[in-house]
């Protein structure tokens, strides 16, 4: 069983040695101008994978309806990385952990990948890691409505990707969406996950 786990990860591994650019919540828009003064926080967010019979699972969250930022919005589990973390993976596991219940020693970190920038002004670094054994994820009351696993080989798969539309600021602003089910994922998640997507398939 663990050979069969190391050869379904080893194409992931293989593909977070590939050098790619960073991403932004902007790239289907190159009209748009980012101000070069900006400042940008910095965030992490873990990108899980676990290993089943069928393949990889990635786990996805959807964020609690009461929140003030991108209610009911489907996303990794992370955030801001604050000043005692560590570095931005250590961001991402302590967040994963208060998030959804994934302890720090179920986890094996394989790498990151390029940085994401967002339209509120936070710079992701994703961080692509294998959850080793199957856990029972415990939502943060008040931030997390529910955790749940999509086929990593349906994300990975780049013509199930759709750009839509909605106005931003009065403009239009294109992204990139990958319903899944029940599940609308879009905007950074989504970019994020055509960024690997796209190396996976190099």
């Amino acid at each position: 069983m663990a050979a069969e786990k190391r050869n379904l990860f080893a194409p992931v591994e293989a593909a977070l040695t590939r050098k790619v650019g960073a991403s932004s919540d902007f790239d289907l828009n190159p009209g748009f101008k980012l101000p070069e003064n900006r400042k940008l926080r910095p965030a992490a967010v873990l990108v899980p994978l676990i290993a089943r019979k069928d393949g990889l699972h990635v786990y996805l969250t959807k964020r609690a309806s009461t929140l003030q930022h991108h209610p009911g919005q489907v996303a990794f589990p992370g955030g801001k990385v604050d000043d005692t973390d560590a570095d931005v993976a250590a961001a991402a596991l302590r967040e994963a952990e208060e998030e959804i219940g994934l302890r720090t020693g179920n986890v094996r970190v394989f790498g990151e990948l390029a940085t994401h920038e967002t339209v509120t002004s936070f710079l992701i670094t994703p961080i692509v890691a294998q959850v080793m054994e199957e856990f029972q994820p415990s939502p943060e009351p008040g931030e997390v409505d529910e955790v749940f696993t999509v086929p990593f080989s349906y994300l990975m798969q780049p013509e199930h990707f759709r750009v839509e539309s909605r106005l931003w600021r009065g403009l239009p602003r294109r992204y990139y969406t990958i319903p899944h089910g029940p599940y609308y994922i879009w905007g950074a998640t989504a970019r994020i996950l055509r960024g690997l997507a796209e190396r996976m398939k190099e």
